[in-house]
C-alpha cells in the first residue's frame, strides 16, 4: 500500500502520449479537447498536459474581441483533461473511452491571463483514489510561472451506466 491508500504502486514514468493516444484514452473531441500531448506521464502518480494556445481557438471571438484570453473555467478542463488520460493510463486499456465527471473543483485560483502564443504546461497529481473516485491538485504553467491551480475530483464512469442515471 502507498502512502496515499492505494494498493497499486506508482509505475514506470511513460513517453509523451500524442494526439492520436490522447483522442483513445478520452471522449472529448473538437472544439472540446483542450490539451494536444501529455508528457511525463507516471502511472497512479502525475502527468503533464500540454495546451499550445492559438488565436485559431473558437472562444477567442468571444473572450474578449480585441483582448484575448483564454477562459480560466477552460484551463480548469485542460486539468481535468489531463487528469482523465492518467487515470486511463493508470487502469489500463479496459478504462479507455469511460466518461469522467467533475464532482468539486475547490481553491482554484488564477494567477494571470493566458494569451495566444502561451503554452500551457498542465502540472496533475493524483492525491488519493477509492474506487472510481479520483482527487488531484493541479497547476498551470507558462514559461514555469504559475497561472492557475486548483485541486479537484472526479468519477469514472461507464459511458452506459451514465445514461442510466
Amino acid at each position: 500500500m502507498d502512502a496515499t491508500g492505494n494498493k497499486e504502486a506508482p509505475g514506470p514514468t511513460m513517453g509523451v502520449l500524442e494526439i492520436a493516444r490522447i483522442v483513445q484514452c478520452i471522449p472529448h473531441r473538437f472544439p472540446f479537447l483542450l490539451i494536444d500531448r501529455v508528457v511525463d506521464v507516471q502511472k497512479n502518480v502525475g502527468a503533464v498536459g500540454i495546451k499550445n494556445v492559438t488565436i485559431n481557438e473558437h472562444f477567442f471571438a468571444g473572450h474578449f474581441p480585441g483582448h484575448p484570453v483564454m477562459p480560466g473555467v477552460l484551463i480548469i478542463e485542460s486539468m481535468a483533461q489531463t487528469a482523465a488520460v492518467l487515470v486511463v493510463e493508470t487502469l489500463g486499456p479496459e478504462s479507455e473511452g469511460k466518461l469522467v465527471y467533475f464532482m468539486m473543483i475547490d481553491g482554484a485560483k488564477f494567477r494571470r491571463p493566458v494569451y495566444p502564443g502561451d503554452q500551457l504546461r498542465i502540472h496533475v497529481k493524483k492525491d488519493r483514489n477509492r474506487g472510481n473516485v479520483w482527487k488531484f491538485t493541479a497547476e498551470a504553467k507558462v514559461d514555469g510561472q504559475v497561472v492557475a491551480e486548483a485541486g479537484f475530483s472526479a468519477m469514472i464512469r461507464d459511458a452506459r451506466a451514465a445514461g442510466d442515471a
